[in-house]
């Protein structure tokens, strides 16, 4: 009977190994960078989280161009690799050519839709987050100005302007909210210094809390708000680390999460297509508290931004979505 057990258990993780074994896992970026320590890295994280339980290796591709998505998913699926992955909504229209010329492939989509039976979409409630720490902005500033550093200029990140503005609204209905925009191009998503000089430009305005959702820009905005003795706000990624005592919070966006599960179920064999919403009830955003925030975080903010995230989830807070009608009623 033992020996039964031994060999039934022996041959039950060797089918597990086997299984793991068959999929061929890849990432392709944003044109970002990978260690954004931001969006990019998150997708990142996710996938070496896999890769750490499993022992799958996966193959990843940075773009520095927008032409270049469209090679990279191309490649990858015409080498078998399987499922692929794309963290950009700038892959849109490269996913809908490649996915539909690679019926057999899985592929995922983070930040877009892709109406493709083989694709998985995910997308995330970004507004609610922002929300989130719009309240911690509002409260914490003591100037009653907070400002917001987009990256590109597109509706997903006014998206995030947005629900910032309102939370910061709720926490202070006087609230004054500055907001900048990077650029117009993928190249806004990776201006570190630009991202400063928006930020130092907002200090002089008044601002003393500023969100950035801005990709490896934001890295910028960050350290002009430590060197000027402001508070920031990271995005996607836990940031709070990178300026201990001068980041508020950070919006955390489990993009993590949308990896390591497009990788999780194709092993699994439970792979689906079709469209994922991440939201504060879900915990696909949230906000970030920890040993390099939390002396920053009083009580009665915690308390209210606690209160914020269960109203959100009883639905006692609608936060208006951006792209919903590309408006920001406040």
């Amino acid at each position: 009977m033992k020996k039964t057990l031994l060999t039934l258990i022996a041959m039950a993780a060797l089918s597990t190994t086997a299984l793991a074994a068959d999929i061929k896992p890849a990432l392709v970026y944003g044109t970002g960078g990978k260690f954004d320590k931001s969006f990019n890295e998150a997708a990142f994280q996710g996938a070496e989280k896999y890769k750490k339980e499993t022992g799958t290796d996966f193959r990843d591709f940075e773009p520095t161009s927008d032409t270049q998505g469209e090679q990279a998913i191309r490649n990858f699926a015409s080498r078998g690799y399987n499922p692929v992955v794309a963290v950009s909504f700038a892959w849109t229209s490269a996913m809908e050519k490649v996915a539909a010329e690679f019926p057999d492939t899985k592929f995922v989509i983070v930040d877009s839709v892709v109406k493709l039976p083989n694709v998985r979409s995910v997308v995330f409630k970004e507004e609610e987050g922002s929300y989130l720490v719009g309240v911690l902005a509002g409260m914490a500033s003591k100037s009653g100005k907070v400002g917001f550093i987009g990256g590109m200029d597109i509706p997903l990140i006014r998206k995030f302007a947005c629900g910032y503005a309102q939370g910061a609204k709720a926490a202070n209905p006087k609230i004054e909210v500055l907001q900048n925009m990077t650029g117009t191009t993928g190249a806004a998503w990776n201006d570190p210094v630009r991202g400063g000089e928006l930020t130092k430009n907002q200090i002089d305005q008044g601002a003393d809390v500023i969100y950035a959702a801005a990709g490896a820009t934001g890295l910028g905005v960050l350290q002009t708000a430590a060197d000027n003795k402001k508070l920031s706000i990271g995005v996607d990624s836990n940031q709070n680390h990178l300026h201990p005592g001068s980041v508020l919070t950070s919006m955390v966006k489990r993009v993590d999460l949308a990896v390591y599960n497009a990788y999780k179920d194709a092993a699994a064999g439970t792979f689906t297509g079709g469209i994922q919403a991440n939201g504060v009830k879900e915990e696909g955003v949230g906000y970030a508290l920890d040993d390099n925030n939390a002396k920053l975080i009083t009580p009665d903010m915690k308390a209210a931004v606690e209160k914020a995230k269960a109203d959100i989830i009883s639905g006692a807070v609608k936060v208006h979505d951006y792209m919903s009608d590309n408006s920001c009623p406040m």
